[in-house]
């Protein structure tokens, strides 16, 4: 047996979801292993908690411990906060204790510049990686949809994350055209957020946020549908709780603007391709994955947009983690759609 074979068959090789919303590790013959909130509390610089304890304790927590989500828009935002999580889920997911470090293939956003990607790999060597292995999220989400990037012809892909939406047409292991805009899940919280102080005067968190939008969001009208939700926070005004009652169609309303900014991402994408990669995607369409492919109407909204087939990946928010695993098993694959160093 070859030394690197021999290497590989003792470390428990990763992949890693390194997202702005939530952190995905997958374990080389064991699956997916870890699927926990990217925040990470800390006290005098030593981790208290990281994932769901640490997201329990957001808006929570006193003075003295710090509560943070390390990546913004995809990318490394606080390095040293960044390491100690990572270091923290990597620990958590190593079962057996192996005389060989990892392999570890995380997966970028596709426009990372330089710096942020020797942010990324010293962040993985520091937790624990015999070698980090940079892959550009189109290609992982692809593969997590069981799309033949490999073969000539298009595969368009819609990746909508917490931080970033990556809208990428690949052929012959790499991305041909790719525009990647900084509205995601998170911009849409935002924007629940505004619309309920702007229209009621209420503040509310971020946490309440995203529950409105899983509850009542939608991206298209929804026949025969009227949902309603009380919502709880700070009356603006006089200083005091309230609650009030906010509806789904108010909820589609203050989602419109990022929805329609994602929608203009992929109008872009379809207009700068070759004409012979626009032909296969009028029989192939678009796939889409990533949290917020589950938002409800979106593959109808695409599809009243574009005319194009629209359809949405199995289990969506571990598509991307799953393609890089994938990787794991095929390192000539790997070898070829890896970021340089």
């Amino acid at each position: 047996m070859r030394l690197t074979s021999l290497m590989g068959f003792l470390a428990d090789d990763l992949a890693v979801d390194l997202g702005t919303a939530n952190t995905l590790v997958y374990v080389r013959g064991h699956g997916i292993v870890l699927n926990e909130p990217s925040i990470v509390a800390m006290k005098d610089g030593t981790v208290l908690a990281a994932g769901h304890e640490a997201k329990a304790m957001l808006g929570r927590a006193p003075g003295s411990i710090s509560v943070v989500r390390p990546l913004q828009h995809g990318v490394i935002a606080d390095f040293d906060s960044t390491e100690k999580m990572l270091h923290y889920f990597i620990g958590k997911t190593r079962q057996r204790k192996t005389i060989v470090h990892p392999r570890v293939v995380v997966t970028v956003p596709s426009g990372i510049t330089q710096v942020e990607k020797r942010a990324v790999r010293q962040s993985a060597r520091q937790a624990g990686a015999r070698e980090a292995f940079l892959i550009e999220e189109p290609i992982a989400a692809a593969l997590g949809a069981g799309l033949p990037v490999a073969e000539p012809g298009a595969n368009m892909i819609v990746d909508i994350g917490g931080g970033t939406t990556e809208v990428a047409v690949m052929s012959l292991s790499g991305i041909v055209y790719c525009k990647s805009v900084r509205i995601a899940g998170d911009e849409m919280n935002s924007a629940v957020i505004q619309h309920i102080r702007k229209s009621y005067s209420l503040l509310v968190g971020e946490r309440q946020a995203e529950e409105i939008k899983l509850t009542l969001g939608s991206a298209y009208p929804i026949p025969g549908e009227h949902l309603t939700m009380e919502v709880k926070g700070r009356d603006l005004i006089v200083g005091i709780p309230k609650t009030i009652v906010v509806t789904s169609e108010e909820i589609r309303e203050a989602l419109r603007e990022p929805i329609m900014a994602i929608v203009s991402a992929v109008h872009t994408c379809l207009e700068q391709i070759p004409p012979e990669l626009a032909a296969d995607i009028v029989d192939k369409g678009i796939v889409v994955s990533g949290g917020g492919a589950c938002l409800r109407g979106l593959g109808s909204l695409l599809h009243d947009q574009t005319g194009l087939p629209i359809g949405i990946s199995d289990d969506p928010l571990t598509c991307v983690v799953r393609g890089a695993g994938a990787l794991l098993d095929d390192v000539k694959l790997l070898s070829r759609v890896a970021l340089p160093s």
